[in-house]
């Protein structure tokens, strides 16, 4: 069937979509090679990046349970000789420093949402549509003891078995089927890649159903307890009975292979398939244990959240029993609760988890309704940029030149005496400008940039004596900045 606008078919279209999803799920990991040679900590052009990407979504996917994740430090320590094998003459700290990298890319440290933003095409009735594609590779989740694990998203366990949006169950079962034919046929390399995909599927099975009831202990309102969970839990039940009489048939055909062979490759493949299908076998397990539960923690919540009631607390009126008893106080008085207020509300640093009020209302939104298509992207209209360097090159040379005092601090109203001598115009105003900059240095930027020295000023308390500008007469004096490369050398020594 072809569509009557664009004539192309709809199957194709759908096809040609998925695979482009498929393709930005693998995005993130392709652009670690492409973002390894402008590291300026180590020549990392001898690491594959992509693969460490692959080898670490693959310890995390594997050290995941039903309610818990991996740890940071575990998942570094089990990368550690994987990135040691692809440069044995670097040092263990750069092995380190790689695998901390590769991680925290994964999890997409420093953006706000830690998620991956793709851009595609779909045609439809309104002809060619560019449209957003937002996933996640690797989660980090607060456990009941505080602590952060990573969990590996849907996400990331099909970019490990190559495909995308794929019925679980289904998938499940094709997968036992072919690691069973692989084994009758001897081909023990071909099933313990299939072993492997199988177990990826039960990791994903079981973590569709850890996200319902996760979400019927936020609001039981937001999942289907009526229709659609019990029949997910029958037909869950119904999954985890065929595959421990499939599973165990084949841990016995594996296990006489194993025994009876002579080949000692054959024999090594057949003793990993033989772990790889036990350890699918104990999850299969706990899902059980798991979904047995389900109904109880249902009518638990149910009770909970229907008699808790709203919660009980004292409230603060900020404007009547703070602000207005803080103004009519002396200044000297009203600075130690006004710092004292600002400092609890405002915070020092970022926290890792949201505080108490912000996670109580997070965890009693409604789910929503996950959207793969968030719609046609606009096209922004740009102008061109406007000029903004007030200052010449050649200013900013002479500024320079003025400016570099490794010896003796000067005056600023000397400097600025002789930024006027050379009758450049602009070059004063630099020089000032300069100078109230360097009051506050940014001596860490300077570290990071590379720079060999930084400008200082300090203020004794003489005052400007200038007819253009006005204020303290700085000190201003230059000092040798220590890299940072230098300093982990100096340390390593």
């Amino acid at each position: 069937m072809r569509d009557d606008e664009t004539g192309i078919p709809g199957l194709a279209d759908e096809g040609l979509t998925r695979r482009l999803k498929a393709l930005a799920c693998t995005a993130p990991l392709h652009d670690l090679d492409a973002r390894k040679a402008k590291l300026d900590w180590a020549d990392a052009t001898i690491y594959q990046m992509a693969e460490i990407a692959l080898h670490t979504i693959d310890q995390v996917t594997i050290a995941m349970d039903f309610d818990t994740g991996a740890g940071h430090d575990e998942v570094i320590d089990r990368l550690l000789p994987f990135i040691a094998q692809q440069a044995p003459s670097r040092m263990p700290e750069e092995h380190v420093r790689v695998a901390k990298w590769v991680l925290d890319n994964l999890i997409n440290v420093g953006t706000t949402d830690r998620g991956f933003r793709r851009v595609y095409g779909s045609i439809g009735p309104g002809g060619y549509q560019r449209r957003q594609f937002d996933f996640k590779l690797l989660v980090e989740l607060a456990a009941r003891d505080g602590e952060v694990y990573l969990r590996a998203t849907d996400e990331a366990i099909n970019v490990l078995v190559g495909a995308l949006d794929t019925d679980v169950e289904s998938a499940q079962i094709a997968a036992e089927v072919k690691l069973e034919n692989l084994i009758n046929r001897g081909r023990l390399a071909d099933a313990k890649l299939a072993a492997e995909q199988a177990r990826y599927r039960t990791v994903q099975y079981g973590e569709t159903l850890r996200a319902k009831l996760d979400a019927t202990r936020r609001d039981v309102r937001s999942v289907d307890w009526e229709r659609e969970v019990p029949e997910l839990l029958d037909s869950a039940l119904s999954h985890i009975e065929a595959r421990f009489r499939a599973e165990n048939a084949i841990l016995k055909n594996i296990t006489t292979a194993r025994d009876e062979t002579e080949d000692l490759d054959k024999k090594r493949r057949a003793a990993e398939l033989v772990d790889i299908v036990g350890d699918c076998i104990r999850r299969h397990t706990r899902l059980q244990s798991r979904l047995a539960d389900a109904g109880a923690v249902f009518r638990a919540e149910q009770d909970r959240q229907q008699f808790s009631g709203p919660p009980q607390r004292a409230t603060l009126d900020l404007f009547g029993q703070l602000l207005v008893p803080t103004l009519g106080l002396p200044l000297a008085d009203a600075v130690a609760p006004a710092e004292h207020f600002f400092h609890a509300a405002a915070g020092i640093t970022a926290p890792v988890v949201p505080s108490l009020s912000s996670l109580v209302s997070l965890l009693l939104r409604p789910a929503p309704e996950r959207d793969q298509l968030v719609g046609e992207i606009p096209e922004p209209e740009l102008m061109p940029a406007e000029v903004t360097d007030k200052f010449g090159d050649d200013v900013w040379r002479a500024a320079d030149e003025l400016l570099d005092l490794p010896d003796v601090p000067r005056r600023l109203s000397g400097l600025l005496e002789e930024a006027r001598g050379s009758r450049q115009p602009g070059l004063a105003t630099l020089v000032a400008l300069r100078a109230v900059h360097a009051y506050s240095p940014g001596v860490g930027a300077a570290r990071r940039q590379g720079d060999r020295q930084v400008l200082l000023a300090v203020d004794d308390g003489t005052l400007l004596d200038d007819p253009e500008f006005g204020g303290a007469d700085l000190l201003l004096s230059t000092a040798a900045v220590e890299r940072a490369d230098e300093e982990e050398n100096e340390e390593v020594a």
